[in-house]
């Protein structure tokens, strides 16, 4: 048996929220109900209330009801979410997280997904997941499911769509992996021009005994690698392609920050960087790139 954490707005949702607990509870599993809602009394009680999230994020409920302004509203619920989940997985308590949820609910929910580590079953139903969701996925490996209608009410549509989520944590609970050799990790870095560098690198230190992770090289590649390296996962970094750097300094739309290239020095663990693809910057479609850069070398990798 698995304990999955249900984070949802329960003066909203709760009939939703009913549904997908009972689902899971179905299936063999139990659940911890934790109530994000601001406006109104939860439709079934929570197993953390709104007053204690509210806590955790640094403020009163009763203050934040009284203000009435959904945006302060909706940061304290999230850092009040995201403190107490991370709590719960550091006290061993939960296996996976599940959610559904409007604009609102997105935001709060992936607040506390990001705070938990690559690997850990994280879902989120949401009505955004057809658009951008890097503000909410982060670098980290949270699954969002189009809810396709709104998360309001249970109809022949969202009864599907919850009913396939609440599977799918199940499914991530339930499943292990097969054991394998734990060896040293290290991180590299790679673009289309320089795939025959890397992949030689990799075949290389992978004859030596190393598990190597490769890098996409796109602005979210880059963050994600060092995201791990800052969480302790990596023992060392062939850093070969750096374009990111170029994309961040004249603004492209490849950049992973201005904080590239510095979690390895932070943790003092070993790191060869080169210079892979620094004489290129990546834009959008032809038609897009500023025009102080019309009269370079201009590539059409793609559409």
């Amino acid at each position: 048996m698995a304990t999955i954490l249900l984070i949802g707005t329960l003066d909203t949702k709760g009939m939703e929220f009913a549904f997908v607990r009972d689902l899971i509870v179905g299936r063999g599993h139990q659940t911890l109900v934790m109530d994000a809602g601001i406006a109104g009394e939860p439709s079934f009680a929570p197993d953390i209330a709104a007053s204690a999230v509210a806590e955790a994020g640094g403020t009163a409920l009763s203050t934040l009801r009284e203000a009435n302004d959904r945006g302060p509203a909706i940061s304290a619920m999230s850092a009040g979410v995201a403190k107490l989940t991370s709590e719960l997985y550091e006290a061993g308590r939960i296996d996976g997280v599940l959610s559904l949820g409007g604009s609102g609910g997105t935001s709060i929910a992936s607040a506390a997904m990001k705070t938990l580590p690559v690997g850990f079953p994280k879902v989120l139903v949401s009505t955004l997941a057809a658009g951008d969701v890097s503000p909410y996925v982060g670098v980290k490996d949270l699954t969002m499911m189009y809810s396709v209608v709104d998360v309001a009410g249970l109809n022949r549509i969202s009864r599907r769509v919850f009913a396939n989520a609440a599977g799918a944590v199940c499914g991530m609970v339930e499943h292990t992996l097969p054991e394998v050799e734990d060896k040293p990790i290290i991180t590299a870095t790679m673009f289309g021009v320089t795939t025959p560098c890397v992949t030689k690198v990799r075949e290389v230190l992978e004859a030596q005994g190393y598990e190597v992770l490769v890098f996409h090289a796109t602005g979210s590649g880059g963050r994600a690698m060092e995201a791990l390296i800052e969480d302790g996962f990596v023992h060392a970094v062939a850093d070969i392609t750096t374009t990111e750097c170029c994309d961040e300094l004249v603004g492209g739309v490849l950049s992973a920050g201005p904080t590239r290239l510095d979690e390895a020095a932070k943790t003092g663990i070993p790191q060869v960087v080169s210079v892979g693809a620094l004489d290129m910057v990546n834009f959008g479609p032809i038609d897009t790139v500023p025009a102080v850069f019309k009269d370079r070398t201009l590539y059409k990798h793609n559409d």
